[in-house]
């Protein structure tokens, strides 16, 4: 496990914290958000322990802790270690969500830890809060006074056909799918036939926006291990999002990411 520390929110904060309250060093509710005092208590449970005192929970703090499963790189990947891929992101949205993301990858034969994490990466700096999500009204996509999503209208590209095609094929699911022509050519890719077209809302069905998510990422499959064989992350968001839209945040999650699994992680 790698280490915790303050900005993390997972259920295994709250374990630490529940060890910490046990053994008086911690005052407030367990919430499972590492914040100041968390951070306070470590210290103070770290000194107590002649441990080096950093407010984090590094291997050693949790050996002490008797909190054993919190140490060593993880070889599943399980909702408490993505909920610290998603700071601030309510627990149920990662429980509720991950499987559907993970059936899209199996499905796919994306199972390994590289395309796990492209996948989480993608969704961070997509949705940010691991839903499948629709677009909001921006300056992108909608000019000053206009309709929602009417420069979208006539975008020849996406190939939409003019209005209502920007509203009704705006960005949707955990990759924001766009465009008419993406809603159709992915539609008949997953076997849907016309049912992205005929009612879009559907890419925002979890079950289906794994299914496109993973879709993206092995259309893109061969690339994208180049590039991160070269460690070139740049390069492998811009595969899957077309530009640097998102990376920061995509980088944030992916190297957490990194940090947490152990390099034979497989999905099962």
């Amino acid at each position: 496990m790698p280490t915790l520390r303050n900005g993390d929110d997972s259920p295994w904060v709250g374990e630490v914290q529940t060890r910490l309250k046990e053994l008086g060093h911690f005052k407030g509710k367990p919430d499972n958000d590492f914040g100041s005092i968390t951070e306070n208590a470590v210290r103070a449970f770290q000194s107590k322990k002649m441990l080096v005192v950093n407010g984090q929970v590094d291997s050693a703090t949790a050996d002490a802790l008797g909190l054993p499963h919190l140490i060593g790189k993880l070889a599943a990947a399980t909702a408490e270690s993505v909920a610290l891929l998603f700071p601030g992101t309510r627990f149920e949205n990662v429980t509720v969500n991950l499987p559907f993301v993970t059936a899209g990858l199996l499905k796919a034969g994306l199972k390994d830890k590289k395309m796990l994490l492209m996948a989480m990466g993608t969704i961070r700096a997509e949705t940010a809060m691991f839903l499948p999500v629709s677009e909001g009204v921006s300056q992108f996509n909608t000019s000053a006074g206009g309709k929602p999503f009417d420069l979208y209208d006539k975008r020849k590209d996406l190939g939409n056909q003019g209005s209502p095609d920007g509203d009704r094929f705006k960005g949707r699911g955990y990759i924001q799918l766009t465009g008419r022509d993406n809603y159709s050519a992915i539609g008949k890719s997953l076997g849907l036939k016309t049912l992205l077209t005929d009612d879009p809302e559907k890419a925002n069905d979890p079950g289906i926006a794994g299914s496109i998510l993973a879709f993206f990422l092995k259309r893109v499959e061969k690339n994208v291990r180049v590039a991160l064989e070269k460690n070139d992350l740049g390069a492998a968001r811009k595969l899957v999002n077309g530009g640097s839209h998102g990376l920061n945040p995509f980088r944030t999650a992916f190297l957490r990411g990194e940090e947490i699994y152990a390099d034979s992680l497989q999905l099962l």
